[in-house]
């Protein structure tokens, strides 16, 4: 009897050749889909960080049909007191020091977190500790790449003095920046709609709302932001990628400009995400520009190549310059 070899069946697995050309064939898929996984939650970002601005131009209007006129870029008393301390010699601020942001709590639902404010005492009090901690999500963009929520206020020489809850937001006052002047009055120095102890309403805003940025981006990987106020004294300095610019005064965390100061020769213009960006203008991280509130409660995207005499246009409540919607 004859016995029958049995066949042995070719394996059904990969050679290595096969296997490594799989490999290579899914990295290639990976690398082409990325970019667009990246774009979508980009966009999703941006789309959040929108909305922000969204109800804080409602809230701003809200502000201004209960008072008269639009928050103030930050308070000050004129000459201090002895609960508001002594004015700065370099910008003459004193306390309270509560900022467009702070004054904006009981018209955008965070009545509970400007509960805890003691408004009638300096922001950096010691009664303020808690409330000026908290994180208000609304003031924070998702596409800001620094995590930390609260940053130290620090004066010139490395004191602390405060620590503030972040915003990476930042509102607009004009083209010039008035805090490098020691005077109590910005009045003839800002001409956009916030700077301190402003009390402009829309009939000052002759320009026209539309046309008139109220807010804008300012990310922390620029330099520290706040929603909360100014203690004299303080300084606010770039991160390490922009050492090239300078340390600034406390007006700076709350405060931006456009550029022209008077007098400049030639004129320094601060568009938004400016390659040499300065801390007190306007800087997102999303490509290409940044998101602007305007002053009818719109967002805009401002690119960073807009024209160089548009921008500081629309930094002006009452410039009287002509804009179009497609300059922008």
């Amino acid at each position: 009897m004859m016995l029958r070899h049995a066949r042995r069946r070719p394996s059904a697995g990969f050679t290595l050749i096969e296997l490594l050309v799989v490999i290579a064939i899914i990295a290639v898929l990976i690398a082409l889909l990325l970019p667009a996984v990246q774009s979508a939650r980009e966009a999703a970002r941006r789309a959040q960080c929108t909305n922000n601005l969204k109800q804080m131009g409602l809230a701003i209007h809200n502000y201004h049909d209960a008072q008269g006129v639009f928050p103030s870029g930050y308070l000050t008393l004129k000459g201090g007191n002895t609960i508001m301390g002594t004015p700065d010699p370099l910008t003459h601020d004193t306390g309270p020091g509560w900022a467009w942001g702070a004054l904006l709590l009981p018209y955008m639902e965070q009545t509970t977190i400007y509960a805890a404010l003691n408004v009638d005492l300096p922001c950096q009090h010691v009664a303020n500790y808690t409330g000026t901690r908290v994180t208000v999500a609304t003031y924070l963009c998702p596409s800001v790449s620094e995590a930390s929520k609260t940053y130290d206020v620090k004066d010139e020489g490395g004191a602390k003095l405060a620590t503030f809850s972040r915003s990476h937001y930042a509102a607009n006052a004009g083209r010039q920046e008035a805090w490098a002047y020691a005077v109590d009055d910005w009045t003839t120095l800002s001409d956009g709609p916030f700077y301190r102890n402003a009390r402009i309403g829309v009939s000052a805003v002759t320009d026209g709302l539309s046309n008139t940025v109220f807010l804008g981006e300012h990310s922390a990987a620029l330099s520290d932001e706040t929603w909360v106020g100014v203690v004299p004294g303080a300084v606010g300095c770039p991160t390490p990628k922009f050492a090239f610019s300078a340390c600034d005064v406390a007006a700076t965390q709350v405060l931006v400009h456009s550029g022209p100061n008077a007098g400049e020769d030639p004129p320094l213009i601060h568009p938004p995400n400016s390659r040499l960006a300065k801390l007190c203008g306007m800087y997102a991280e999303h490509p290409g520009g940044c998101n602007v509130l305007m002053g009818d409660g719109s967002v805009r995207f401002a690119s960073s190549n807009i024209s160089q005499v548009v921008w500081p246009a629309l930094a002006t409540r009452a410039g009287g310059e002509i804009i179009s919607s497609d300059q922008f």
